[in-house]
């Protein structure tokens, strides 16, 4: 399933403060922000225009991703949106490629999503999108 656009990069940073201080020095505005139980983090999302896509800023509450990179943060990940994840997540395990989670996850926002291993993805961890 060819993906339909770059729906977001996420990147995790060890704090909200940090996270309010990456908006303010490039500028960034906060569209919106949710926590998701599922990953224990809460996800900023910037606002963006027509032929942008937002940078989704992920806090750790705790759990693998406050671990990440040493608890440092950094770039995480690269977001698709597809038609259907589910379909998404069949098509590359027939591959024989894996998927994080057995059924998709509700993200912030209203979404569904399914991440691609890292080694399938050559080295970048990829998350599939599906808007509700």
């Amino acid at each position: 399933m060819k993906p339909k656009r770059l729906h977001h990069v996420g990147i995790i940073m060890s704090s909200m403060d940090k996270a309010k201080e990456f908006l303010n020095r490039f500028g960034l505005e906060e569209d919106y922000t949710e926590f998701v139980e599922d990953y224990q983090a809460y996800c900023l999302f910037t606002k963006f225009g027509e032929q942008e896509c937002p940078v989704e800023l992920v806090i750790p509450e705790g759990g693998v991703l406050a671990e990440f990179n040493n608890g440092k943060g950094g770039l995480h990940h690269i977001a698709f949106e597809v038609e259907d994840v589910s379909a998404t997540k069949r098509e590359y395990e027939e591959k024989g490629f894996m998927m994080l989670e057995d059924i998709p996850v509700n993200g912030a926002g209203g979404i569904l999503v399914n991440f691609l291993r890292p080694r399938f993805g050559l080295g970048v961890l990829v998350e599939f999108v599906e808007k509700k």
